[in-house]
């Protein structure tokens, strides 16, 4: 079960980290305005996902990108937070989903702790 849960874990942030660059346009609002390079970060961000998504499938890597993993979620949720408080439209919506943004912000702790089970494999 571990294995098959660190395979969808690896699959879910290469996904997510390609989707930055098929459809960067997608995560623009979720960028607070305080943050500089929202292109920038978007891309780096991908990139982050994509490279961490791989490299937890790497034995030797395994432990450090966990961890990567973790930091890359405390990176972005400051995002998230903006997107709860200021209730962000997403994926072209004209409103944003209200009480469902303020949900995701406890499910980044459940996706550190998914993380956190392979960085003392």
């Amino acid at each position: 079960m571990k294995q098959a849960l660190l395979f969808l874990m690896a699959a879910f942030y290469v996904i997510a980290g390609a989707n930055h660059f098929a459809q960067p346009d997608v995560y623009m609002p979720m960028m607070p305005p305080y943050l500089p390079w929202h292109q920038a970060l978007i891309s780096l961000s991908g990139a982050a996902e994509i490279a961490l998504g791989i490299a937890v499938l790497v034995p030797s890597l395994r432990h450090v990108a966990a961890w990567g993993v973790i930091l890359l979620l405390i990176v972005i949720f400051p995002a998230n937070l903006h997107i709860a408080l200021y209730n962000v439209p997403l994926f072209g919506r004209t409103e944003g989903f209200g009480i469902w943004n303020w949900v995701r912000l406890p499910f980044q702790a459940v996706l550190m702790a998914w993380a956190w089970r392979y960085t003392h494999d």
